[in-house]
């Protein structure tokens, strides 16, 4: 039996030995490789925490030290170690393990995350409330993958610093987010490890401490703390030691004896204490130490190299199709800027990166900061277009309303993996961006029946200079085969499309659902059962002249959306209808007021009723009723 196998709980690890830690950081990354080589997931983070996982649930007292982990992608090693080994090969599949970190699915998972940068804020709160109770325990917040880009990070630091209170906070430095990381202070972070003085300093300094005769073992104690002062100068305990923490480091993530002697010496400290520790994303999979790439692998990959083992047979994603369409957009147009977060692979604008440096910015898990950097630059006459998944995009909020919205400013809101997004599960479903954009004043909300009306409906809002204008599209693969860009027109602003006209019941399609709801057609005709269906790609402001002409012609009308219910645009309807036209009913169908949870995209669609099935089974509930009332 391999030591992995035999660990059921962290408290396992305590009794075994240096070498067999050792042995068991092997074991762990050689697990992680096979089972993401079959199931898919974020790889690339969790490979290279292995040794720090280790070392933390070793040194502290888990579960009722608490330990809290930034990005969930960090977190796999920390399942393999927490009683969850023999359950990874359902990791993201319905029914299995999440894909993130769950408060439900452990008492060693002490705070969910899917999202970036919350470590250290809900440290700080799980350590006032112990103080508040009397409590005794460790709190540690792991801030990784790139956290130290996204400004809450800073609010927690700040703090937390400020607080005095007795927690640690462990910086994952391993020079990546899921993008190579970007900003100052990811310049001032790998500074020390370039600084070919200080390098040369401790490596000199090492020499002699090692080499020193007995009578002289007294100076090199002086030796020793000469370089922690040169080190002060020249690596960022500066900073940390300004905003309140005591600073250790920067250490190896991947010494295991280094690791364990840090932690043990800083754990019985009482006040803030920052711990820099280097790591290398991917460590172990030469194919995941090449950053953003293999930062997650899809499901059935060579362990050994990463490449797929059956090439896919589908039309191109959505994002792939958009990048190459913005890129061949920048061509034709000067004036128009990209503007991600962390995410220019995840949004598929490399290739526009490559080709208008000067007009791409990455602003770092910073979400909020790219909608007003936005703003700032289409006050400049240039037309920003921000590509942010739908889930980040939520915490740009405020930003949207305060700083585009109210100033009318032409802003482009490109947002990628809107609606369900699989087996990423609960934590990046895209199910709000409906809701929370119909709210806005003056924002234009639209969403594709396919990717070649995705481009026009992009075209359309680079043309559009009255305000903000959103733009979502799926995970998923494209229905259609996409013409190139330059032969796309701009979607005609605030239109509808009619695609199929019938006698029974209206069905009011958004985006994804348009192509499903005209196959629920094909099927109830079949059965006698005539219906119209319109492409409703312009959700705000809505097609008045075919809106009143659908409400002219029938009795029933049913909206069906891949988003929340809940204020979404059947609500937005509903509430128009009822005052247009009060005889008609109006049924409205989508993601109900619940979370969903991991599965494929295709079984979350039917699972919802989302579906050709699921929808002609609501249109013939429609019709029955209306029969029976009639």
């Amino acid at each position: 039996m391999s030591i992995l196998e035999r660990i059921q709980s962290p408290a396992d690890l305590r009794g075994l030995t240096r070498d067999e830690l050792r042995t068991l950081a092997d074991e762990m990354r050689t697990r992680l490789i096979d089972v993401c080589s079959r199931t898919g997931g974020h790889i690339g983070a969790g490979l290279g925490v292995v040794e720090l996982t280790i070392a933390m649930h070793t040194v502290f007292q888990t579960p009722r030290d608490q330990i809290v982990w930034d990005v969930g992608h960090q977190g796999y090693p920390h399942k393999l170690l927490t009683g969850r080994n023999a359950e990874m090969e359902t990791i993201r599949q319905e029914g299995g393990l999440s894909g993130f970190l769950k408060r439900s699915e452990s008492p060693y998972d002490t705070f969910g995350a899917g999202h970036a940068a919350t470590a250290i804020s809900a440290a700080l709160g799980m350590a006032a409330g112990r103080d508040v109770l009397g409590e005794q325990f460790k709190v540690a917040a792991i801030l990784g993958d790139g956290a130290l880009s996204c400004g809450l990070a800073y609010e927690g630091l700040n703090n937390a610093g400020h607080s005095e209170r007795d927690i640690i906070v462990v910086l994952n430095d391993n020079e990546m987010s899921i993008a190579p990381n970007v900003g100052a202070m990811h310049k001032y972070l790998t500074s020390i490890q370039r600084n070919p003085l200080y390098n040369r300093l401790r490596s000199k300094i090492g020499e002699i401490v090692d080499n020193a005769p007995g009578p002289f073992k007294g100076a090199s104690t002086l030796l020793r703390k000469w370089e922690e002062s040169v080190k002060s100068f020249l690596t960022p305990g500066v900073l940390f030691e300004e905003l309140g923490f005591r600073y250790f480091g920067p250490i190896d993530g991947h010494d295991l004896d280094v690791l364990l002697e840090t932690f043990s010496a800083v754990r019985d400290m009482n006040t803030p204490r920052l711990v820099h520790v280097i790591t290398q994303k991917g460590k172990g999979f030469p194919a995941g130490e090449h950053g953003e790439k293999w930062h997650a692998l899809p499901p059935g990959h060579d362990p050994a190299t990463g490449k797929q083992l059956k090439a896919s047979t589908a039309n191109p994603a959505y994002t792939a199709i958009f990048g190459k369409g913005l890129a061949d957009l920048g061509a034709e147009r000067a004036d128009v800027v990209v503007i991600t977060a962390a995410m220019p692979g995840g949004t598929g604008v490399n290739a526009f990166a490559k080709a208008y440096p000067n007009r791409f910015f990455d602003v770092g898990i910073a979400e909020g900061h790219a909608v007003t950097f936005a703003a700032g630059v289409a006050t400049r006459g240039l037309r920003p277009i921000v590509t942010i998944y739908s889930t980040f995009l939520q915490r740009g909020f405020d930003n949207i309303i305060h700083d585009c919205a109210l100033q009318h400013l032409p802003v482009v809101f490109a947002m990628d993996r809107a609606g369900l997004v699989g087996e990423d599960g609960e934590t990046h479903m895209g199910m709000y961006d409906i809701a929370y954009m119909l709210t806005i004043p003056g924002m234009t909300v639209t969403a594709p029946k396919d990717a070649t009306e995705m481009l026009g409906l992009l075209r359309a809002g680079v043309e559009h200079t009255a305000g903000p204008f959103s733009l979502r599209y799926p995970r998923d693969a494209a229905p259609d085969v996409v013409p190139e860009m330059s032969k796309i027109s701009a979607v005609p602003y605030a239109t509808w499309e009619v695609l199929q006209r019938g006698r029974e019941v209206a069905i009011l399609a958004v985006g994804t659902m348009v192509n499903m709801a005209l196959a629920a057609a094909d099927a109830l005709r079949v059965e006698g059962l005539d219906v119209t269906v319109v492409n409703c790609r312009f959700l705000k402001p809505y097609d008045e002249v075919t809106l009143n002409a659908v409400l002219a012609d029938h009795t029933q009308v049913l909206t069906v959306e891949e988003g929340a219910l809940v204020n979404g645009f059947g609500a937005y309807m509903s509430a128009i209808i009822q005052r247009l036209a009060p005889s008609v009913r109006v049924t409205t169908h989508g993601v109900p007021d619940r979370i969903v949870y991991a599965a494929s995209r295709a079984k979350q669609l039917a699972s919802l009723g989302l579906d050709a099935s699921g929808i002609a089974d609501r249109v013939r509930a429609l019709h029955e009723s209306e029969a029976m009332a009639g």
